[in-house]
């Protein structure tokens, strides 16, 4: 939640530094591009917040944190990149999506332990 809300921040800054009003989402480069990382990193949260759930309960709680940690700072990274330039986004962004993935196979895998295999 703290992530969501620094991004949200500065997409409040970019606002105010380059004068672009609510609900306008067009405007400076470098504002559209903090708006999206900003939209891009709350559209993967719920998905995120499901996954690491599913993982630490089915799984185990040490990893799916190792790797909900990890996927936190690979968005930061991915924000960041983003706001400098559209191309720095691209290296955090396959991190980001491969840890995603790892959580789809450790929730999986918990999951048909626990139902499967008494």
């Amino acid at each position: 939640v703290l992530f969501l809300a620094y991004f949200a921040m500065q997409v409040i800054y970019a606002r105010r530094k380059f004068k672009i009003s609510p609900p306008e989402t067009a405007g400076h480069p470098e504002f559209e591009r903090i708006f999206r990382a900003q939209a891009n990193c709350s559209e993967y949260f719920p998905i995120f917040i499901s996954l690491l759930w599913v993982a630490g309960i089915f799984f185990h709680q040490g990893v799916a944190a190792v790797c909900g940690l990890l996927y936190l700072h690979t968005r930061l990274k991915y924000f960041q990149g983003y706001t400098v330039a559209a191309q720095g986004r691209l290296g955090p962004l396959y991190a980001s999506a491969w840890l995603l993935w790892l959580l789809v196979g450790l929730a999986l895998a918990g999951l048909l332990a626990h139902f499967l295999w008494p």
